[in-house]
């Protein structure tokens, strides 16, 4: 039996031997996706050089590597992994954050009385009690708090709205689909929330483990960490902690592998799709102590550990599926939801008044892009805000005059640091029509590097459309493809129908991906 570490991942490469011939067309029993949240390309490229026997390295040898592969817009975490799972854009299924609003539907609580427009929060604030590291509620439950979700009316009828009934009908997941084929599902994310992977229907995820990463759980569930946890601290202070969290989900793919549910107690049988996010890179590359130390992506001592870790909990991953037999069968693919931006943090400005230690001086010069807004006489309902700002006015008739003082700012002092500014006509055509309620009236990308927060434990984010921000790993792997570089441009929402395809199911059924005409990847078309 091959043992894990370096030389299991040798073994495996001198073992599997390259077959020319074979073609990535064939039809899989499994596919194991992973998110590696904030890894752009560069990172993997990177990895693999300084690394040639690592679980990387042997994945790009084995598989179809996507050099130019890019997230979606906004490169949120909620959009990226829709774009996995759906083929479709926010555009279509109308999620464009984990935190956006929404002029359909009603405030939590208010049981649809008053007037329209709310907050729509599908984050860790749905949770019953972030003192609990499931999220809390009832035994049993999904961990969801029915009263921090919001409402909405219709024929008469107030009901609340789960993450996923916040999906577009004209969307389908391919949990959804893979379900309904008889096949099982299963998934591991950093909040309750990701539920909405289920689908419109709700009805696709067989199984969902997802420990609260924001949760205040670090000091009781693993006090022995170094640095020592703080009362009140969640998995996102350090990475080290973050490494902890993420080993939580491992050990699930790890069970799954084994043909158990996530606990390891139950048989249930081998997921047909299964995955995980890791967020330690992302942590990793975000927490002031630590992200990159160059322009050229040279990670941090943290960074690099979290990289390491990544690479090493893959090769548990794969490690278990040889042990069972499964390795040839079952596609692997690895990517990423979002990268982060800046990679030099010498491009960083962001809010005045902050006194983040990084900032080069007088780099602390940005006005919030609302603030400008407001001194014009503009209400803003909403800002969704990181290195992108995604504005819902309160009052969607004064959009033109909205957009006059953004263009006004920019064309002057541009206080706020504005690169493009999405409204009207093309806003519309590229995100949907902010009349029907979901879509931000406006859209403003700043200059890179900027990040609209005062924030003093973070040097980067994501969200934006930076090429920082979009530009990912992404490879497909199995022992029986001929490791290839593909440098076309490639979306990371053209994995969704892949999916399908690898398991030999009918990917036109993902509705939402036929709307937009999104293709498999390159290797997968037929």
């Amino acid at each position: 039996m091959i043992k894990f570490g370096k030389l299991a991942i040798a073994a495996l490469l001198a073992s599997t031997a390259l077959n020319p011939a074979a073609q990535a067309k064939e039809v899989f029993k499994h596919v194991l996706l992973i998110s590696v949240d904030g890894m752009h390309e560069v990172d993997l490229q990177r990895y693999v050089k300084g690394h040639p026997s690592s679980t990387f390295a042997y994945l790009v040898k084995h598989g179809l590597n996507y050099t130019n592969a890019h997230t979606s817009l906004p490169s949120d975490s909620f959009p990226g992994l829709l774009a996995f799972m759906t083929g479709a854009s926010p555009k279509t299924h109308g999620v464009f954050y984990d935190d956006t609003y929404d002029h359909t539907l009603f405030p939590p609580g208010s049981n649809c009385v008053g007037n329209p427009g709310t907050e729509a929060t599908y984050f860790e604030a749905l949770d019953y009690d972030l003192n609990k590291l499931d999220g809390g509620g009832p035994a049993g439950s999904d961990h969801i708090d029915p009263a921090n979700l919001p409402m909405r009316l219709t024929n008469g009828r107030c009901d609340v709205v789960y993450p996923h009934q916040y999906l577009k009908n004209d969307t389908t997941s391919i949990m959804e689909v893979i379900h309904a084929a008889g096949m099982r599902t299963a998934w591991s994310d950093k909040h309750p929330a990701y539920e909405i992977i289920s689908g419109p229907s709700g009805k696709g995820l067989d199984e969902l483990y997802a420990p609260e990463i924001n949760s205040t759980t670090v000091l009781s569930v693993a006090p022995q960490l170094v640095p020592t946890p703080q009362a009140g601290d969640d998995w996102t202070v350090n990475p080290v902690y973050t490494r902890f969290y993420d080993n939580l989900k491992v050990t699930a793919v790890l069970n799954w592998i084994d043909g158990f549910d996530h606990t390891g107690t139950t048989t249930v049988g081998v997921p047909a799709i299964f995955g995980m996010n890791f967020q330690a890179v992302s942590v990793g590359e975000k927490v002031t102590a630590d992200g990159y130390t160059d322009a050229n992506a040279t990670p941090s001592a943290e960074l690099e550990k979290s990289l390491d870790f990544v690479d090493n909990s893959l090769g548990k991953m794969l490690t278990e599926l040889q042990k069972h037999g499964l390795l040839h069968s079952t596609l692997v693919i690895v990517g990423a939801k979002h990268g982060q931006s800046p990679i030099d943090v010498s491009q960083l400005h962001m809010l005045k008044g902050s006194t983040n230690p990084r900032l080069l001086p007088g780099h602390a010069d940005v006005v919030d892009p609302v603030d400008l807004l407001t001194a014009g006489g503009v209400t803003v309902a909403q800002e969704t805000a990181d290195d992108v700002s995604l504005i819902w006015l309160a009052d969607q008739t004064q959009v033109q005059k909205a957009v006059i003082i953004l263009e006004n700012d920019k064309v002057l002092n541009n206080q706020a640091r504005i690169q493009t500014i999405y409204s009207g006509a093309a806003l519309k055509q590229q995100f949907g029509n902010p009349a029907q309620g979901r879509t931000p009236d406006i859209i403003i990308q700043p200059i890179h590097g900027t990040i609209y927060s005062k924030s003093s434990s973070k040097v980067a984010e994501h969200g934006g459309f930076s090429n920082d921000d979009t530009h990912v790993l992404l490879v497909a792997s199995n022992p029986g493809i001929e490791g290839g570089v593909i440098s076309d441009e490639v979306q990371n929402k053209q994995v969704a129908p892949t999916i399908l395809r690898a398991l030999g199911l009918d990917a036109t059924k993902l509705k939402g991906a036929q709307a937009e005409g999104t293709m498999p990847l390159p290797g997968f078309e037929h």
